[in-house]
């Protein structure tokens, strides 16, 4: 990891280092991606963490409890609904039932927007709001809209979303609620995004698409932070992701080496897999062709919406962490992943997304190929809740 020593820059003491090329820049202003067009990450001093005691982290709350870990000045207040601090949760009967007695499940759906995009938004529109940004745009496959419209409201920002006609109605209602500018069109994320950013060019409104800017990966990367914390600083030995975009994933890998780093977890590092539909699994082709980068998927489509992104621009990242952690890729199919996530909810009580269904699902299928060991311990991730996802107008009550 490169070294940064300390600079006088506004009270920012960290710099930009591009995930491919290497090149190195100031974090001033706003930045989007290198000249290269690969993502920039976000590199601390490696004294700068070691200012806080691990007993100190357990008596803040919330994701910001990491500040020190987090791209925030000294003494500056961020842009917070009370994000991060979500539980890890037992799953005793599913356990039981799939043979893995040592089971748990991280639950994202209790962020203040119904899902870990909370995170993500939160630390960029801190940093961009810094910047002076107070327009903003961005395409969603759903839960990134709802979060980013929320946060941009706090913020007294306004933001343009992007969004395919099929994303869920309850989704695209909350959108609308925190006072969202939505726009709805045929087609995928992918499509979405080039309209963001065609719009973004026009009108000056900043982009906070996936990794086209530095800081949403930071606020991800509190899913690693916070588990590390939750588990006595003792990491488990199987993490299940499930991946569009990938931030999540290529956060925590981040947070896990930076935790080791500087001291504060010890040992082997967890193994990642990566959870795709098999509607949109160009993670999982390309892990399994031996690439370093995904082709885009044709024709995408999954309940999943979270799951449906042809092309994340963090592809090179997410297949890094998955070899360097010696993890893997699974695909799961849209009606195994939906009765997944029914059952666990009826065993475990637990609000289970469609993407949450797909872990536990692709859980079920390595430990029957016996990749993953019924001895390990396993964490899986539920990363928004299942209510976005249903109309009320399509329950019927029991007569």
């Amino acid at each position: 990891m490169t070294d940064v020593s300390p600079r006088s820059n506004d009270g920012i003491d960290w710099v930009l280092e591009c995930v491919a090329c290497g090149e190195t820049a100031a974090a001033a202003g706003l930045p989007t991606v290198c000249a290269c067009g690969q993502p920039w990450l976000v590199r601390y001093p490696t004294r700068r963490p070691g200012i806080l005691q691990r007993a100190e982290v357990r008596r803040r709350h919330g994701m910001w409890r990491f500040r020190e870990f987090l791209p925030l000045r000294p003494f500056e207040e961020p842009v917070s609904l009370g994000e991060g601090d979500t539980p890890l949760i037992r799953l005793p009967r599913t356990g039981m039932r799939l043979g893995v007695p040592h089971l748990w499940l991280k639950d994202e759906g209790s962020n203040p927007t119904g899902s870990f995009k909370a995170r993500g938004l939160s630390a960029a529109i801190t940093r961009a709001t810094a910047a002076g940004a107070r327009q903003f745009t961005l395409p969603t496959a759903g839960n990134a809209g709802v979060a980013a419209s929320a946060y941009a409201a706090r913020a007294g920002a306004r933001v343009r979303v992007f969004a395919p006609e099929s994303t869920p109605r309850t989704i695209l209602s909350q959108i609308v609620a925190f006072g969202g500018d939505l726009v709805l069109l045929r087609g995928h994320i992918g499509d979405c995004g080039k309209a963001s950013r065609a719009w973004g060019q026009e009108s000056g409104a900043f982009d906070l698409s996936t990794l086209r800017e530095p800081y949403r990966i930071e606020g991800k990367k509190t899913l690693g932070l916070e588990l590390a914390l939750q588990m006595a600083w003792k990491m488990p030995d199987v993490i299940l992701y499930p991946t569009g975009g990938g931030t999540g994933l290529i956060g925590m890998w981040k947070a896990f080496l930076e935790l080791r780093e500087h001291g504060w977890v010890e040992g082997e590092l967890p193994r990642f897999y990566s959870v795709q539909s098999s509607g949109c699994a160009p993670v999982v082709r390309a892990f399994e062709a031996g690439a370093d980068h995904c082709e885009p998927w044709a024709d995408p489509w999954t309940v999943a919406s979270g799951l449906r992104v042809p092309a994340a621009l963090g592809d090179r990242l997410m297949l890094r962490a998955l070899r360097e952690s010696g993890g893997g890729a699974v695909a799961i199919d849209d009606a195994v992943l939906v009765e997944a996530a029914a059952t666990v909810s009826r065993e475990e009580g637990i609000d289970v997304s469609p993407e949450g269904g797909a872990v536990l699902a692709a859980l079920e299928l390595l430990v029957g190929r016996g990749t993953v060991d019924r001895g390990e311990t396993i964490v899986v991730f539920n990363t928004g809740a299942g209510w976005l996802y249903r109309d009320p107008g399509d329950l019927q009550a029991d007569r």
